[in-house]
């Protein structure tokens, strides 16, 4: 593909990157601390570091300012960061179970062992305006947090509660886990090469795009596909990690990471012929608190296990995994900003030759301006 250069050079760009800088401060309002992204807009810092696919908090409310609040380029930046740090221990499994929760529900049972934990949702609230909001001050914050007493009021949770998942398995309702691949995947050293294991498939939904993943899920839930999903459990809270480390005989605790864990119980597994039916299993898990995007990964893994013959989009695996990776979409779509004269200007050429050639005339040499 050909590219000439653009007026203006290297100069031009550093004029187009200090307007950025200018568009973002020229409102005079007060520069925003990261501290304040880090704790206020929770939420979006934890969809930057999943798509960025590094637990940094500080570091990826720091790239959400950067970006203006554009959660793309942040994990973007996010992502390029991580790709500089070195990489010295792999963590070892970490155990769900033992999770010190936040927020637990199920939406196939009413009554769980342990209870249902609403914990901080927006889930049974209106999406109303809140005008309250313009006015408020740090005096109301604190006023706030005094009166609530969140921290203090209430029971103590227990330390785990048991999987919803394994009372279904106990009864033998539910598949039992295949037999998985234990070798280690690093799936960002590694091209994509199907079929993928397992493990290496669930290292790509989880640091897909929110968007695009909860696309795929609702194409599948309309029907393009044959998957009903039923949320067996969502989790939030906190989990530890564990590194090992040669000059120690023991795990080495380094701490603890939030996540969001949906497991997704689906139709019948497709077992071999005469085997006893049972429900199949999807499974999603995420950093920080992204609900949706856990509970898209869980259908997505279950749907692009499908093995029937003429598959829907969602579906194929290779297609799906293709196409969720939100900084790999951008920087291709985007990249129609640079400069293709060479390649529009012949696209042109063929266009004039064939029309010439349709209308007849004598002289169909391609023209040129």
């Amino acid at each position: 593909m050909g590219y000439v250069a653009v007026s203006g050079g290297s100069e031009a760009i550093v004029r187009a990157d200090e307007l950025v800088k200018f568009y973002r401060l020229r409102g005079g309002s007060t520069p925003l601390e990261v501290e304040q992204l880090r704790d206020q807009q929770r939420l979006a810092v934890d969809k930057v570091m999943g798509e960025g696919s590094l637990y940094a908090p500080t570091v990826a409310a720091l790239a959400l300012k950067q970006a203006e609040g554009d959660s793309i380029e942040a994990s973007f930046i996010l992502r390029a960061y991580r790709a500089t740090q070195p990489r010295r221990y792999t963590s070892l499994a970490v155990d769900t179970a033992a999770m010190q929760v936040v927020r637990r529900i199920s939406g196939a049972f009413q009554d769980i062992p342990g209870g249902q934990i609403l914990g901080p949702t927006r889930d049974y609230s209106q999406r109303l305006v809140d005008f309250s909001l313009l006015a408020e001050k740090e005096q109301v914050i604190r006023g706030f947090l005094e009166s609530a007493g969140l921290d203090t009021a209430g029971r103590a949770l227990p330390d785990s509660f048991p999987k919803v998942v394994a009372l279904l398995r106990a009864e033998g309702l539910l598949e039992q886990p295949e037999a998985a691949d234990r070798a280690l995947r690093d799936i960002t050293r590694e091209s994509l090469n199907f079929p993928y294991p397992r493990s290496a498939k669930l290292q790509s939904l989880a640091r897909g795009e929110t968007g695009a993943m909860m696309a795929f899920a609702y194409s599948s839930i309309r029907g393009y596909g044959d998957i009903h999903p039923y949320l067996g459990e969502l989790r939030i809270g906190y989990v530890k990690m564990h590194i090992t480390h040669p000059a120690r005989t023991e795990p080495i605790y380094v701490g603890k990471v939030l996540v969001t864990e949906a497991e997704i119980i689906a139709q019948y597994a497709e077992g071999e012929k005469g085997a006893v039916p049972r429900l199949s299993l999807g499974y999603g898990l995420c950093f920080g608190h992204n609900e949706l995007k856990a509970i898209s990964m869980g259908i997505l893994d279950r749907t692009t296990r499908s093995k029937a013959p003429q598959k829907a989009p969602a579906e194929d695996e290779e297609f799906v995994l293709y196409h969720i990776d939100g900084i790999e979409a951008s920087g291709f779509v985007a990249h129609w900003k640079l400069p293709h004269y060479v390649t529009f200007q012949s696209t042109l050429d063929r266009l004039r030759r064939s029309q010439a050639l349709k209308e007849g005339t004598p002289d169909a040499r391609p023209q040129n301006d």
